[in-house]
């Protein structure tokens, strides 16, 4: 049979289609006879032809690894030994190579003890005196290792000892490259006792990296990939050779006359050690070096002729991903950022920015205006604080730069700056709305790329003005409907299309008179069939869905259900990843607006969903296989229908293919991502109609949990919270027992999810997601959530690791000293998402219960008041404080337990009322108040220093904000203990300052204590009638007051209006006549 066989793999390599097409036939028949083994394995040795030699292997590889349990046992015998025989005698590389690779399949299924003859060879070979045997036999190791490194286990100390001779083999590239490659495989599972010699390797490892660039620049940039291996899994082999590998990268980097996706390597490997390791890389003084290359590639002037990736025609203007150089070097920075602390950074990074913002190069200003910009996100905090004016100034004058480089890297920044730095940069609106509308009318429109980035910047500008977008909002219409008319280019009309979502997320209702041509518009996109408007038609769908949530139940629900069969019409005729999970953030948006609508189609809804969250489509296994040889295989299927299968467990045969790697197309991740988060806000809405789907939407979420994308984990978790709240709503509106077992399962299963996140996650974002859900867990189901015997300590314990950096994420544990006092932003964001629970704990449970957790964590929020903190900490320390008392005066035992704290907290918060920065100043003075309320006669005696404290503060403070906090501080002290408090002097001083003007929650706690104060001293109320009079008559009728403060206040002066007729109306009658119109309709409804 072989010589026939023989023939017929010699047709297929033929150039004639119809010779394929037959031998192909003639294969399919050959393959259903069992003695395809031996003959196959006779071609691979006997063949003159080495690429009929190679197709036989790949056959025999593909037979073994899909049929292995229905080869006999002789035949499986006979390949084992038949393939060192050919290995050894084989001279052609890439014969030797599909060899490999048949014995890399083998050894999943004969592991090496099952196999000596394998392991003899391997011995024989990579220990041989000639260099070509030690290449060859370095080739084979990497191949069934990589394939299965787990049974070699037993064997590392010896491998780990071949290598350390191998990588002084330099003149031997192929052979450093196959023993790194090798390396790599086994870095996972290297025991401890393996860490000192994997350590000794590092050096040596760096040196023959850098002969392997010399010798083949593609092998190089993969084998580089030892490094991330190494991060990945035994960080600490490194820890004492970072200054080497930051070096090597460094040195790789600059090199300009080297590969971009190797230099790209390079960078990313220091990122990544940044992200892992910022503490090591600071303490090493390694931030100077690295900022010093970086810079040059940063600036550096492309080509003549040609232009950066970002700046091309074509470029979307959002800064997604271009893999070059320049853009890594931004990324550099990026990570640097997000991972070290401010001041650090911004030490050495400033004085190179500032000299290429001077600069006459063109590339030089883009270079420090996109540094600039990467630095916003994680640096936002220290450039609100200390640089917020001079840099927007900077950004400012570079949108009139001569050069459209520079002007587009402006825009790029000031969209990164709107993004990033909020609420502060909006206060910038005057100057920059005026220029970013001159933009919108002078721009060239062919250049799409252009006109990109200007609706880049002006969409994340406007989208977080509010009302302050009211005097632009005509001229931002016109110009958006009339581009929806009248220009030529879809990209333009996509554009238009996603402003208006911005514009609706800051003017809301003010939207209302331009809503019915925009959603004219729109239906008229959403209903076109061609792929040329697909874009526009998934960016019309996301503007409907910031809509629904934006411009008002009434003006929107009219218009649901419509909205919902458009969305259904469209996930029917069109498959596409980016259609459908905007079509699930409408639905999610409509439900907020008109949850009625969606229940006749939730099992339509939630099947597709959990199609997506289910499917592995756009997931590309990256094989090393030849095409024609998968197709026969797949033919080769068809012996199994023939009703003879064999019914087994074939686990181990359904094996992934010779995977070089996955990639999951960004839109399939992002479908996951917005599933997650549309069936978690859609079953919280929908309530008990969502019951029946809340099983198996659970299910499919929580096995999200582990998906290898962060962001879909991230989203799995909020999801999980929002089933919880989902759950607990049904049970308050039906307290039946099964709702209450419902709700208890699934909290037994959330919960220690969440904390086994909190301590094992390595991604910080992913960390935040889970507290944020476990924070909203705990506030809507309470002492529900604390049935289970241990829970409350379980949860404090994760708070108090978070505070105290012990997590995997914050790299928990590690050997570098800690400065206190200095840490990157983000850090200390995951520390506010963790301090955010304990006043939500706290309100919870009895006081008591909570009393000994809260001791252990008030200690660690109250070192974060200290000033030499950042403002951040300062402000986090004394609102959660403030929080925390709050919460107490709610619940059973909170006064006693708030009165044993107030020696301990009572200093910290008169601090911080002294403080210069006016936030802390804010949150410091409602902790007072909160403490004055919470624990009532039991701090009457503090009552002296604090209303001195507030009277001198009252004097002098000039923030809105503060001078709000303070009436509601002495609000809590009255309604904390009315007998302490000198009401003749505090209530006139309090009245003249009103109405509130920023912090407009605290009418509540005003105007309830002015209607309680009228019933305790009515004479002194009456006396202050016409301040009264004028404030409230500016907030009754608006939306600044909830309806219980709102009927207080209107009782109250419907008793003004009838005990004290002439008074009141001497104070109404010197008020415009709209505030007597609004005061008279608030007395008349109450």
């Amino acid at each position: 049979m072989s010589e026939e066989l023989e023939q017929i793999l010699s047709q297929l390599t033929q150039p004639d289609n119809a010779l394929i097409q037959q031998a192909t036939a003639q294969l399919k028949l050959a393959f259903k006879d069992p003695a395809i083994i031996p003959a196959l394995c006779a071609v691979m040795t006997g063949s003159q032809n080495p690429q009929i030699r190679q197709s036989a292997a790949v056959m025999l590889r593909m037979r073994v690894k899909k049929h292995w349990r229905k080869i006999s046992p002789d035949h499986r015998e006979s390949i084992k030994a038949v393939v060192l025989q050919a290995f050894t005698q084989e001279s052609e590389h890439m014969v030797r190579h599909s060899l490999s690779q048949l014995s890399g399949v083998l050894v999943k299924h004969e592991t090496p003890d099952r196999w000596p003859a394998l392991l003899q060879l391997l011995n024989q070979s990579t220990k041989s005196n000639n260099p070509q045997d030690r290449q060859v036999g370095l080739l084979l190791l990497s191949k069934v290792v990589e394939s299965n490194p787990e049974p070699f286990q037993p064997h590392y100390g010896q491998l780990l000892q071949l290598f350390g001779t191998v990588l002084q083999d330099l003149d031997n590239p192929n052979a450093l490259y196959y023993c790194i490659l090798t390396l790599t495989a086994m870095t996972a599972y290297t025991g401890s006792e393996e860490m000192n010699l994997m350590r000794s390797l590092i050096p040596p490892l760096i040196v023959a990296l850098k002969h392997l660039i010399k010798a083949d620049q593609d092998q190089a940039s993969e084998a580089m990939e030892v490094f991330d291996e190494l991060m990945e899994s035994e960080v600490s082999i490194i820890v004492p050779h970072i200054p080497d590998i930051v070096h090597f990268c460094l040195e790789v980097s600059a090199d300009t006359t080297l590969s971009n996706s190797l230099r790209v390597k390079a960078l990313s490997t220091i990122a990544f050690l940044v992200r892992l390791k910022s503490k090591t890389v600071l303490k090493q003084k390694l931030l100077t070096p690295i900022l010093q290359t970086i810079f040059p590639i940063l600036i550096a002037t492309p080509p003549p002729g040609e232009e950066d990736p970002e700046d091309e025609e074509n470029d979307s203007g959002d800064g997604a991903d271009n893999e070059s150089p320049k853009h890594c070097a931004a990324q550099v920075i990026d990570t640097m950022a997000l991972h070290m602390p401010p001041e650090k950074l911004f030490q050495q990074l400033m004085p190179l920015t500032q000299a290429c913002l001077a600069s006459e190069d063109p590339y030089q200003r883009k270079g420090g205006l996109m540094c600039m910009a990467v630095l916003a996100e994680g640096c936002a905090d220290h450039i609100r604080t200390t640089m917020m004016s001079s840099m927007l100034q900077t950004v400012c004058r570079s949108l009139s730069d001569s050069n459209q480089v520079v002007r587009s890297a402006g825009l790029f920044a000031l969209g990164q700056f709107s993004e990033h730095l909020q609420p502060e940069v909006s206060k910038y609106c005057e100057e920059l709305m005026p220029l970013l509308l001159a933009y919108m009318s002078h721009l060239n429109q062919a250049k799409v790329g252009h006109v990109t980035k200007a609706f880049y910047a002006l969409e994340n500008f406007m989208e977080n003005l509010g009302e302050e977008i009211a005097p632009y909002l005509p001229t931002l219409m016109n110009t958006m409907l009339s581009a929806l008319s009248n220009a030529e280019s879809l990209k333009i009309k996509e554009l238009a299309v996603s402003a208006i979502g911005a514009i609706a997320n800051a003017a809301k209702e003010l939207l209302v008179p331009y809503f019915p041509p925009v959603i004219e518009s729109l239906k008229g996109f959403l209903t076109a069939t061609t792929e040329e408007m697909r874009p526009l038609q998934t960016q019309a769908l996301d503007t409907l869905s910031v809509l629904a949530r934006t411009v008002g139940n009434d003006v929107f629900s009219p218009l649901a259900a419509e909205c919902i069969q458009l969305g259904l019409n469209l996930t029917d005729t069109i498959d596409d990843p980016d259609l459908r999970r905007c079509t699930y953030s409408l639905y999610s948006a409509v439900s907020t607006v008109s949850p009625d609508c969606l229940t006749p189609h939730l099992a339509a809804i939630t099947t597709v969903m959990l199609m997506a969250l289910k499917s592995t489509e756009g997931v590309t296994a990256h094989l090393e296989e030849d095409k024609t040889f998968v197709l026969l295989d797949d033919d080769d299927e068809d012996e199994e229908k023939d009703g003879n299968t064999i019914l087994e467990d074939d686990a181990e045969e359904t094996d992934i293919p010779d995977v070089t790697g996955f990639s999951v197309e960004n839109a399939y991740i992002e479908e996951k991502e917005d599933s997650c988060d549309a069936l978690g806000e859609i079953a919280f809405n929908t309530g008990a109609a969502f019951q029946p789907f809340l099983e198996s939407s659970f299910q499919q979420v929580y096995d999200m949990k582990d998906f290898p994308h962060e962001d879909v984990r991230r989203a799995a978790f909020g999801a999980m919270g929002q089933f919880c709240r989902a759950q607990h709503k049904v049970w308050k509106e039906n307290p039946s027992e099964a709702n209450h077992q419902a709700l208890h399962k699934l909290l037994d299963v959330v919960l220690p999810c969440f904390l086994e996140t909190v301590r094992t996650e390595r991604e910080r974002h992913v960390v935040m997601a889970a507290l944020e859900a476990m924070n909203g867990v705990v506030e809507s189901c309470k002492g529900e959530a604390f049935r289970t015997a241990g829970r409350l300590q379980e949860i404090s314990h994760a708070i108090r690791d978070v505070l105290k950096k012990k997590t995997v994420c914050q790299d928990g544990g590690g050997d570098e000293a800690d400065d206190e006092d200095q840490q990157a932003e983000y850090d200390a964001m995951l520390q506010e998402f963790a301090g955010e629970g304990i006043p939500l704990l706290a309100g919870a449970v009895p006081a008591d219960t909570f009393a000994p957790f809260l001791n252990d964590l008030l200690p660690l929020i109250m070192s974060k008041a200290k000033s030499s903190c950042t403002v951040a900490d300062r402000s986090f320390s004394v609102g959660t404080l403030g929080e925390v008392l709050q919460a107490l005066a709610g619940v059973d035992g909170g006064r006693g337990v708030a009165g044993r704290l107030s020696n301990r907290l009572l200093p910290v918060l008169v601090a911080g009322v002294r403080d210069s920065d006016p936030e802390v100043r804010n949150n410091s003075v409602f902790g007072l108040g909160s403490l004055a309320e919470a624990a009532g006669p039991i701090v009457v005696s503090d009552y002296p220093v604090m209303l001195s404290l507030f009277s001198n503060l009252l004097v002098k403070e000039q923030d809105r904000r503060v001078i709000d906090n303070l009436c509601a501080a002495l609000c809590r002290m009255i309604a904390g203990n009315v007998e302490a408090v000198p009401l003749e002097q505090v209530v006139p001083a309090l009245v003249a300052r009103l109405p509130l003007e920023q912090d407009l929650e605290e009418n509540k706690t005003v105007y309830g204590c002015l209607a309680m104060l009228y019933s305790h001293s009515p004479a002194l109320i009456v006396s202050q009638m016409k301040s009264i009079v004028t404030a409230s008559s500016q907030v009754l009728g608006t939306k600044d007051l909830d309806t219980e403060t709102r009927s207080k206040l209107a009782l109250l002066m419907r008793e003004f209006a009838q005990r004290h007729a002439a008074d009141f109306q001497g104070a109404v009658s010197s008020l415009p006549a709209e505030q007597q119109a609004r005061l008279s309709a608030a007395v008349a409804a109450s």
